[in-house]
């Protein structure tokens, strides 16, 4: 009979063979593409996974969405926007008639779209030429949470501008700025950017303030 670690193992293996065939192909070298999920995540990040990459561990089928539904009927193929001699590649999940659609996983329904999604669905709009697009937020009971946007001039500059920070940089082999957030925590790339991950001792609020027991002589 099949052990619970065996059984776990065989899904990781199978989660993490799914995800490689359908993860963005970044060519580390081609410097003036840009990819639109470089952009619209923290900078520093994707200079990292281009100047000395470390893996990350694939949880679970969450992570697969977006690239599973663009193999279906309604899937897209990229496309790029040219920026000067710059190419910036993006690729949205569906097309339906004139509207964009992405797909994302989340813990909860939400009562806002996250930011870079936000960022990455009002680029994809300029760069398919679509006025309307969609987000869809499904949490893993299957409960839907949608947000429609109309695309903003603004925005996409702030993304045009991110693109030729990072091929710059690329380019003069430079470090990004730190961008602290909330993923920080899980990213591989922390003890980059922070201090080493360690077990420290827990500290009551006490002793914090020197008010803790004292060893007796």
């Amino acid at each position: 009979m099949m052990g619970d670690r065996d059984f776990r193992t065989i899904i990781k293996n199978a989660v993490d063979s799914i995800g490689k065939e359908l993860q963005i192909d970044i060519d580390a070298k081609d410097i003036q593409t840009i990819h639109l999920q470089e952009v619209v995540q923290c900078l520093r990040r994707s200079y990292f996974d281009r100047i000395d990459p470390q893996e990350i561990e694939r949880r679970g089928f969450n992570e697969l969405l977006s690239g599973l539904l663009r193999k279906l009927e309604y899937g897209s193929e990229p496309k790029n926007f040219e920026i000067d001699d710059i190419k910036l590649k993006g690729q949205v999940d569906m097309l339906v008639d004139d509207s964009i659609l992405l797909f994302r996983a989340a813990t909860s329904e939400l009562e806002n779209p996250y930011a870079n999604d936000v960022l990455y669905l009002n680029a994809c709009m300029w760069i398919y030429d679509k006025t309307d697009g969609i987000i869809v937020y499904i949490t893993g009971d299957r409960k839907e949470t949608t947000f429609s946007l109309t695309r903003n001039k603004k925005m996409f500059e702030e993304v045009v501008r991110r693109v030729r920070v990072l091929n710059d940089l690329l380019k003069e082999q430079k470090t990004p700025i730190l961008e602290p957030s909330v993923e920080c925590s899980d990213c591989q790339y922390y003890e980059k950017c922070f201090m080493k991950k360690k077990n420290s001792k827990q500290l009551s609020l006490a002793e914090m303030m020197g008010m803790g027991k004292k060893d007796s002589e």
